[in-house]
């Protein structure tokens, strides 16, 4: 017979504090042939009265945990504005450099011994593999250290005077590898100007206003964040990060998310949460759960729905080590803590899934309960909502007892218990 509890069953969850509203806006850049040639990517998630190394570090982390990112991005090169202060963040050693342009900002006032101050940054950050788009303000004579390092200048065609256009042109196209980009276009008369000068790339209002993409992302609790950086700050091993990981269901969703994304850079999907933390390293996993932090809601606990996914990944990966082969576990973990993610996210399951890879045999069995952790996940449900039918039948059909089943379910039940008293104990930063 299922062991039935009331903490297993599936409450109503009216509103989850843990889902985030984000907005991005993406401008295109199209070449001559009318083509995308890339997207400025804005946040329209709040109000920003001016950049900040704080709310460029945002941006890039919402992009990233944005469940269309994929398809925001299309394949696409990237130009992301960024602050002075924010080229020395650590957020920017989440992301592949190949796929992004940082916009640069001229510097107030224009006072040589700042702006040779900070070309050392702007070199180190090239070297990297990141590539720099400036505003026409470059071109004047104060900053000539840093035009060698511009591999983009945008000419603002709301401030340059036309009969200015060809000088600029030309000084620019003095540095080999420059391009240029006419931004602000909103007339055909403008357009052909630009273009009459061999400017190939273009921006404005004529061609496309920018097209905003809203989505929501899943925060885990501060407190599990905060257990991540304590473990990584104490050189925890590989293993003690995977436990932390298999207890939230929305700390190990962004993980295998970010880490699959086209930003990360991978050629390969990763599903193993001890695979993942194994690949980033403690610096770049550090970096990202501290960004992570800054975004994620404060106070609270995991949600019943939360609890009910850790216990549902626990007994299929119980379950699996008795009937299937020890690579299939876990797996089976992955598909019952992300079987409630439509939950959890407040959209199908298709939808979700959309915006993580993860291997095909977890994919079926989360859209069309079929594959080899089918079964198990039925029986799995079966446990929660006492459904002898199901129980009986799944069993069966996977050779194991009542008694193992119920046993299994009874140690789930208490390994999430303890997870929960341990996170409860724990939700601090350790000196």
């Amino acid at each position: 017979m299922p062991h039935s509890t009331e903490a297993s069953l599936l409450p109503a969850q009216p509103h989850n504090p843990c889902m985030t509203q984000i907005a991005i806006a993406r401008q295109s850049i199209l070449d001559a042939k009318q083509n995308v040639f890339a997207y400025e990517l804005f946040d329209r998630s709040r109000s920003f009265d001016k950049h900040t190394a704080s709310s460029d570090a945002e941006m890039l982390f919402n992009l990233l945990s944005h469940v269309e990112y994929e398809a925001l991005i299309e394949e696409k090169i990237l130009f992301i504005n960024c602050t002075h202060d924010s080229l020395a963040g650590g957020h920017l050693e989440l992301i592949q450099p190949d796929r992004v342009v940082l916009e640069i900002p001229t510097l107030e006032g224009h006072h040589a011994d700042e702006i040779e101050a900070r070309l050392e940054t702007l070199m180190d950050i090239r070297r990297r593999g990141f590539r720099l788009s400036f505003s026409h303000d470059v071109l004047s004579k104060q900053y000539d250290a840093w035009l060698p390092q511009a591999d983009f200048i945008k000419l603002d065609l709301s401030q340059i005077r036309p009969e200015k256009i060809a000088s600029m042109v030309q000084l620019a196209l003095k540095n080999p590898g420059l391009r240029l980009i006419a931004e602000k276009v909103e007339t055909i008369e403008q357009y052909e100007l630009a273009a009459s000068h061999g400017i190939q790339l273009f921006q404005g209002y004529w061609f496309a206003k920018p097209v905003l993409v809203t989505g929501q992302t899943l925060r885990p609790s501060q407190a599990n964040i905060i257990q991540l950086i304590n473990l990584i700050r104490q050189q925890a091993t590989t293993i003690e990060i995977e436990e932390l990981l298999k207890r939230d269901p929305t700390l190990s969703f962004n993980l295998l998310r970010f880490i699959n994304s086209a930003g990360f850079g991978l050629e390969r999907q990763i599903s193993s949460f001890r695979h993942a933390v194994m690949l980033m390293g403690l610096s770049k996993l550090f970096r990202w759960a501290a960004l992570l932090l800054t975004t994620s809601p404060s106070g609270g606990i995991p949600s019943a729905v939360g609890e009910m996914a850790v216990v549902r990944g626990r007994l299929m990966e119980l379950l699996a080590i008795e009937v299937l082969p020890p690579e299939e576990s876990d797996n089976a973990f992955v598909v019952g803590i992300f079987s409630l993610l439509d939950t959890l996210l407040g959209i199908p399951m298709a939808k979700a899934l959309e915006s993580i890879t993860l291997p095909e045999p977890v994919t079926q069995t989360l859209l069309h309960r079929t594959g080899s952790l089918a079964n198990l996940l039925e029986l799995t449900v079966a446990c929660e909502t006492a459904n002898e039918e199901a129980f009986e039948r799944c069993a069966n059909l996977l050779h194991l007892s009542n008694h193992q089943v119920n046993m299994a379910h009874l140690n789930a039940l208490v390994w999430s218990e303890s997870l929960a008293t341990e996170s409860d104990s724990s939700g601090a930063f350790n000196d």
